[in-house]
């Protein structure tokens, strides 16, 4: 992943802070990547709620329900490596990887 990179970079102290400055940007780029695709997958869940609430005229309840249990069963969002992306996924990951960065960070520089 990107954030190794970044940490081993800014450890590097040769290069300085303003070295790793374009690393910091793709890293928050690909960070920003992952979020809206959680963001996505969240939303995802919300449209058969949706679905369910907007009336197509008399007589089409049953094809409606047809339409929400297909949208039900078929879990649309992003996947990695076949588990659903979820908001508190990437927090987790997020946060996982800054405890780590800190800790290479300050055992490096210490």
């Amino acid at each position: 992943c990107v954030l190794p990179l970044i940490v081993l970079d800014v450890v590097d102290l040769e290069a300085g802070v303003f070295g790793s400055l374009p690393a910091f940007i793709v890293a928050c780029g690909v960070l920003y990547l992952i979020v809206m695709a959680a963001a996505i997958s969240e939303k995802c869940t919300r449209v058969p709620a949706l679905i369910n609430a907007i009336s197509f005229g008399p007589g089409t309840s049953r094809e409606r329900q047809h339409v929400v249990d297909y949208i039900n069963s078929s879990a649309a969002g992003f996947y990695v490596f076949g588990v659903r992306l979820s908001t508190g996924m990437v927090m987790k990951f997020a946060y996982g990887w800054c405890v780590v960065a800190v800790g290479l960070i300050t055992k490096f520089n210490a």
